[in-house]
């Protein structure tokens, strides 16, 4: 593996992490195969990724058993924003945004202590706090949230210009197109809406194991 980049981390339950890493390699791999050897670590979910690079890259969704005070613990525990976590070339490098000086001094203390080094590659004052871990993962939190139809249904609808204003197509063509009834598409169009306007304002959707198999 050539890199590593850690993408979002949500704490689940009794010190297990559900965390999603992006992993670049100079050969294809098999995912599962390279996480036989980590006794605290499962693979859930592995996409390969395609964005125009030579090298494959795939998204890795793993449920990790550690305990709370490993890197992203210890940046969170000091009110530092993180931005970026990589493992390249053999060490992690991490890009973070504190408030002030001393509190940066704080944090290095920590993971000085914690993980035995660490060296400060460079600081900029800025006047924004940068993006977060996690930010614009709403399209892969509705492959996971959404079944196969329902994402078939809003690709083919968006690519058809049925959102458009003025729409571009009918529901019936976009029906005649998928080769399914047009009552079973708007069904599934349905759902999906919903489920993605509960992603995008967070309301908790008691039905969403139900709809996610329509």
């Amino acid at each position: 593996m050539r890199s590593i980049n850690f993408e979002n981390a949500f704490y689940a339950d009794d010190g297990d992490w559900i965390e999603s890493l992006l992993v670049a390699s100079a050969s294809p791999f098999d995912p599962e195969a390279a996480l036989a050897d980590l006794s605290r670590v499962e693979l859930f979910h592995c996409e390969q990724v395609v964005d125009g690079s030579t090298e494959p890259t795939y998204r890795l969704t793993v449920v990790a058993h550690e305990p709370y005070p490993f890197l992203l613990g210890v940046v969170l525990r000091e009110n530092a924003i993180p931005n970026r976590l990589e493992f390249l070339n053999g060490h992690l490098r991490g890009v973070v945004t504190v408030t002030e000086w001393e509190s940066f001094r704080t944090l290095a203390d920590r993971i000085q202590e914690q993980f035995g080094e660490f060296e400060l590659l460079s600081v900029n004052q800025v006047e924004t706090t940068g993006e977060p871990l996690g930010s614009g993962q709403l399209g892969r939190a509705l492959r996971n949230e959404l079944s196969p139809e329902q994402l078939t249904v809003l690709r083919t609808a968006h690519r058809m210009g049925y959102f458009d204003a003025p729409r571009r197509v009918s529901a019936d063509e976009i029906a005649a197109e998928l080769d399914i009834a047009q009552s079973t598409l708007s069904e599934r169009l349905r759902l999906a809406e919903k489920r993605l306007f509960d992603l995008v304002f967070s309301v908790p959707d008691e039905s969403s194991t139900d709809a996610a198999d329509r």
